[in-house]
């Protein structure tokens, strides 16, 4: 009597049975790292509804009202802080006075209370973070917040997620600026300028990258 199965078929049948459950969970693991590392997951690009529909486009571009004007104290402190309303009300007690959409703003200023604003930027409670030692190293508000300068409604710029806070630890040089450069928006340079300029800046500002990966710098 001839034989039924051919003499691979034990081969194979050892590879499907350990090889099937591992191509799944590979599978399984490929979509959920592609699901939890894309803005589905993060938040990135997605605009966050505010009590006033604020636009930083507006502000910033036209207008040319700098950061610091309404976020006074990053540079000093470990927040950027937000205005109170009566920076709102230095320019909109005599600007669109009568608009329905600046109401809010009008009746924090009466009734002396804040204005209460939505986070856009939120990291995990057990990440520390202080703006201002990112601003005295010369890291540029967009290259954390992205293009704000261009939003009519704010969102999350970047992921926010520990590799891409990473990928600056380990080469900061690929993305520090001159000082006088941190709240400027559009800036584009060449990448081989980029790194010219940003290994001077690193000895210049005393940065010690080899310090920057560990753990207690963002978590203590």
């Amino acid at each position: 009597m001839g034989q039924l199965y051919h003499p691979y078929a034990n081969a194979l049948t050892k590879l499907f049975v350990v090889g099937g459950p591992l191509f799944v969970f590979v599978l399984w693991w490929f979509v959920a790292a592609q699901v939890m590392w894309s803005p589905w997951s993060t938040g990135e690009y997605e605009f966050v509804e505010q009590p006033v529909p604020f636009s930083h486009e507006h502000h910033v571009s036209g207008l040319g009202i700098d950061c610091r004007y309404c976020h006074a104290s990053v540079e000093v402190s470990s927040s950027a802080g937000m205005p109170p309303t009566e920076t709102c009300m230095s320019c909109h007690s005599q600007l669109w006075t009568d608009s329905p959409m600046l109401e809010p703003v009008r009746r924090s200023y009466a009734r002396n209370e804040p204005i209460p604003w939505n986070r856009v930027n939120k990291l995990a409670d057990y990440v520390y973070f202080d703006h201002s030692i990112h601003v005295a190293k010369g890291v540029g508000c967009e290259t954390c917040h992205g293009r704000v300068d261009q939003m009519p409604l704010t969102y999350q710029g970047a992921s926010l997620q520990m590799k891409w806070c990473l990928g600056c630890h380990r080469a900061p040089e690929k993305f520090i600026r001159p000082a006088e450069e941190v709240f400027v928006f559009g800036r584009d340079l060449p990448e081989d300028e980029q790194l010219e300029i940003g290994r001077r800046l690193v000895q210049d500002y005393d940065i010690h990258v080899e310090q920057l990966t560990d753990c207690s710098i963002c978590h203590r």
